[in-house]
């Protein structure tokens, strides 16, 4: 018998603030103000997470074992110690990786339906 909240796809879909944060942490550990301005980054701005969206998205992040708080930390100089750094567990990087499938599937579907143009 499986535990069917070990599997990925048991999570989707996902919300949206989920995502652009376990996207943020798959290229490095980040701290929360950084996530922030990662996400802000990679969206040129159309997603603006707020500190208490991403502060209750870390918090159901952490109990879901999508995310884990690390205790490595960056030279001193460029750190603040009230910093809580974060970083993406391996199951959150295959519920990442079946949501984007999953996302990717529903964009196959509208250009079928002629609601996204064809690529060129």
């Amino acid at each position: 018998m499986t535990d069917d909240r070990l599997r990925p796809e048991a999570l989707l879909p996902l919300q949206s603030a989920t995502f652009h944060i376990l996207m943020a942490l798959a290229d490095e550990n980040l701290h929360g103000y950084a996530i922030i301005q990662r996400v802000t980054q990679r969206t040129g701005g159309e997603v603006r997470l707020s500190a208490g969206t991403l502060y209750r998205s870390i918090q159901r992040m952490l109990e879901q074992d999508l995310i884990e708080e690390i205790h490595e930390r960056p030279h001193r100089i460029k750190d603040d110690e009230r910093r809580r750094y974060y970083r993406i567990t391996p199951f959150g990087e295959a519920v990442a990786r079946a949501e984007a499938s999953r996302l990717a599937a529903l964009v196959k579907l509208a250009r079928a339906s002629g609601l996204v143009p064809r690529r060129a």
